[in-house]
């Protein structure tokens, strides 16, 4: 009995990390970002992020948009600074985000949009301080989707604060999202079901 009790706690155990929020790791020409997502509380948003990640389009893109004290912003334009073609646009879940706890505060990643509040596609931006008016509902009865959360590397967003910023808030020298990719399962996943084998 004892035996099977713990055989299920671990399988149980396996479950929980199979159910694990999703990381990416943004690597770019100031250093590496890790954000954790959060589907339960913004799933088209998280789902549309990570369909733009397998897809690569992000890799080479720049943060084009840095204005210390409030955010960096990226995701959407080449070193050209040639706007990429996106997919169709998203619908805005900053009310079930805020439902959730999940806030525009310092090292959080949300949904860049225009004016419309059901326009977000690909771009994204980083806060760097709490900046609770873009939670919902807003200036404008909606706000900016809150989708994750920056979990290591916030040094590297706040370097992109420091180079010299141009009228328009573009980096005098770009700053590069050489590459984003969604890290593999944690690795308490493969220790658990090891776990579990040995106590058959």
């Amino acid at each position: 009995m004892k035996r099977f009790l713990v055989a299920a706690t671990l399988a149980l155990s396996s479950l929980a990390a199979l159910a694990a929020n999703p990381q990416v790791e943004l690597l770019t020409s100031k250093g590496k970002i890790v954000v954790e997502l959060y589907p339960e509380a913004a799933p088209l948003t998280v789902a549309n992020f990570l369909q733009y990640v397998k897809s690569k389009h992000y890799d080479g893109t720049i943060f084009h948009r840095v204005i210390p004290g409030f955010m960096t912003q990226g995701g959407g334009f080449n070193a050209q600074m040639e706007q990429k073609p996106t997919k169709a646009s998203i619908q805005n879940e900053a009310k079930i985000a805020i439902e959730k706890g999940l806030k525009n505060d310092r090292g959080t990643i949300a949904m860049a949009r225009t004016g419309q509040p059901h326009s977000a596609t690909s771009q994204f931006f980083i806060n760097y301080k709490d900046n609770s008016f873009l939670d919902y509902p807003g200036q404008d009865g909606y706000g900016y989707t809150v989708f994750g959360k920056v979990i290591s590397g916030m040094e590297a967003a706040d370097q992109m604060a420091k180079v010299t910023i141009l009228p328009g808030d573009a980096p005098a020298e770009p700053i590069v999202l050489i590459s984003a990719k969604e890290l593999p399962a944690k690795a308490e996943k493969a220790s658990a079901s090891k776990a579990t084998t040995k106590s058959k």
